[in-house]
């Protein structure tokens, strides 16, 4: 089974990992828009669980694990207590939410890849669901909160590609027949780096040749989760 790469309680404690990381910029953002603590929860929720609900549901994998599993659910609600006493200090620690940020993308990308293609989707579409798992709740969280996606935006380091690039390397395992804990370890690692990278030298998708827009770079006062 290709979803047996690790042991299902070291799977189980790597996705409440990147399950509390997202949350905690989905409640940050919450702080920032002046949301009270149950938009904070809901934001929390959306972007912690958002892409692998999307993911469930369109493979057919229902009922979705966000409602199968308590520990998924409550995780994010663990994420906003902090966050709703602590943002001061959490918004001090942002390079460290970074970091862990990052880490979940790796591992969501590869983990919704790999199940996608275990419940039957081709390599492209299974490549495709690892970008949504690891993207997709930020995107949701953004329009909840009335904000472009970060995802589509200009100002914003690069945060798809790193996930692309992990989903790739992951089906070109799996069309190898190569895909195993070490493998799928690399490909993790990999999207984790090139985002690391990403912050640390702000690298940006290039925008349209010889484009005439006069549109300014917006603050940087949110993650681009």
């Amino acid at each position: 089974m290709l979803l047996d790469l690790f042991t299902p309680s070291v799977q189980h404690a790597l996705d409440l990992v990147g399950i509390f990381v997202f949350a905690i910029s989905g409640a940050l953002l919450a702080v920032r828009k002046n949301f009270d603590v149950f938009g904070m929860a809901v934001l929390a929720e959306v972007t912690a669980l958002g892409g692998g609900l999307f993911r469930d549901l369109v493979i057919g994998a229902v009922p979705p694990a966000a409602f199968t599993d308590l520990g998924y659910f409550l995780m994010p609600l663990v994420a906003t207590v902090l966050v709703f006493f602590l943002h001061p200090v959490v918004e001090r620690t942002q390079a460290a939410v970074n970091v862990f940020d990052a880490a979940g993308l790796g591992l969501f990308c590869v983990a919704g890849t790999t199940k996608a293609y275990e419940y039957g989707l081709g390599l492209t579409s299974s490549a495709v669901m690892g970008l949504a798992t690891a993207v997709g709740g930020g995107v949701l969280r953004d329009v909840l909160a009335n904000e472009v996606p970060s995802l589509l935006r200009w100002d914003r380091d690069l945060y798809a590609v790193p996930a692309i690039v992990g989903a790739t390397m992951v089906v070109l395992c799996l069309r190898f027949d190569a895909l195993n804990p070490v493998t799928s370890g690399l490909a993790a690692v990999s999207a984790f780096l090139i985002r690391l990278a990403a912050l640390r030298f702000r690298w940006r998708a290039p925008r349209a040749w010889n484009r005439r827009s006069s549109a300014r770079e917006a603050p940087e006062d949110q993650p681009s989760a």
